[in-house]
């Protein structure tokens, strides 16, 4: 196999500038309104500079909640990215409550007047935090609005719970737009993948009728039948022939661009080993390990051949030791299968620029994975620590037929 280690994976946060933009915008949107209603009255600098803290405050919130969303309901179902960002916005409206109510202690008040005549005849002049009322024959009196912090604590909660409960509208719509991008790239993303499955397993196929019939897999097995009838052991040789026939026949008549079972793989995978313990009897020990309970699950029709014939190619031509070829499935959590495949062998010296070489076959196998489940599958492949060579591929496990 190559001796060059890879990971496919997606990183998080990975549509943080698309993140970026639409909080940006949302927020300016909401300041261009404000900024409209400044202008209607008489100190648009007075509101303008105290909504530029709600809208720091509101700013800040909001990338905050897109950092949980992105941590907590990254992959996610519909459901779960809704309910994560429902609270995330309640949260945010108390916040941003809580923060305006501690700035409103130095935040300077408006200097519009409003000015109206009581039923009672008195004129009621109201500038800022200051209210005036205009007597007849009597000194006007003059009162001045407590700062929210200096109001008994209840009615600080009343105010305070009132302004949350506006802001959480503020920061779910936000939420909201946001989870429904999502949900328009993962449908897009899927109906993309599946496109590009189609196309991958297509031309997998090709890749895998070229390994299946290269010129260097039929001469050994041909040299194999001729070694086998010199030494009069036609049984072997018969037996070898209708194994490569069975091998071929089982695998041209695939069809590339469905789901096979993992048992059905791994008796393709058995057809195709069998035929190479012929050609090395000693030196080729192949191990299956698969419980039964996953022999149902469902994966890419051959995406097993060409990690197999890296581990013969690689792991057990270039050697005259005794190579373990190991085939092996295991759950890898909820919903998830790991399929591993291993050889003990070391590669001989000569090889080390072809294992340094173009890495085709498991590239193929790893594009061919994230292709047909995107983020969802995961291709790992290195040299152990003990020699020999390892390949893992995680997908989702899935036993539904067809």
């Amino acid at each position: 196999m190559y001796a060059d280690s890879s990971s496919y994976r997606s990183g998080r946060f990975a549509d943080w500038p698309l993140a970026l933009k639409s909080i940006l915008g949302f927020w300016l949107f909401y300041y261009a309104t404000v900024v409209v209603r400044a202008f209607l009255g008489h100190d648009p600098g007075t509101v303008l500079l105290n909504r530029a803290y709600s809208l720091a405050f509101g700013i800040t919130l909001t990338a905050v909640i897109y950092v949980v969303l992105s941590l907590l309901a990254g992959g996610a179902t519909l459901k779960r990215r809704i309910v994560i960002g429902l609270i995330a916005s309640l949260l945010a409206g108390a916040s941003q409550s809580l923060l305006l109510i501690g700035a409103d202690s130095f935040l300077d008040k408006p200097q519009d007047e409003f000015r109206f005549t009581s039923r009672e005849g008195y004129t009621v002049v109201e500038t800022g935090n200051e209210m005036r009322i205009e007597r007849d024959g009597a000194e006007p009196l003059v009162l001045t609005w407590p700062r929210v912090t200096q109001l008994h604590q209840w009615d600080q909660f009343r105010i305070a719970l009132d302004m949350a409960v506006t802001w959480s509208f503020f920061f779910a719509a936000w939420s909201a737009f946001y989870i429904a991008m999502l949900a328009q790239a993962d449908a897009l993303g899927a109906r993309r993948r599946a496109a590009e499955a189609e196309s991958a397993a297509r031309a997998a196929q090709v890749r895998a009728l070229r390994y299946q019939v290269n010129p260097h897999f039929l001469f050994n097995t041909l040299n194999s039948l001729s070694s086998l009838i010199m030494s009069d052991r036609s049984g072997e040789a018969e037996g070898m022939i209708l194994k490569l026939s069975t091998f071929f026949r089982s695998s041209l008549s695939l069809d590339a661009s469905a789901d096979i079972s993992l048992a059905e793989e791994i008796a393709l995978q058995k057809l195709y080993l069998d035929i190479e313990k012929v050609r090395f009897p000693r030196r080729l020990k192949v191990e299956i390990d698969v419980p039964p309970e996953l022999e149902s699950a469902r994966l890419p029709a051959l995406i097993l051949q060409p990690v197999v014939e890296n581990a013969i190619k690689y792991g057990v031509s270039p050697t005259t030791d005794k190579v373990t070829l190991k085939i092996s499935a295991r759950e890898a959590g909820p919903g998830r299968l790991t399929i591993e495949v291993s050889n003990s062998g070391k590669p001989s010296p000569g090889l080390d620029d072809e294992l340094h070489g173009t890495g085709l076959g498991l590239e193929n196998v790893c594009q061919r994975l994230q292709a047909r489940f995107g983020r969802a599958a995961n291709c790992e492949f290195g040299p152990l620590a003990g020699g020999g060579y390892r390949v893992a591929m995680t997908l989702p496990l899935d036993r539904t037929d067809g």
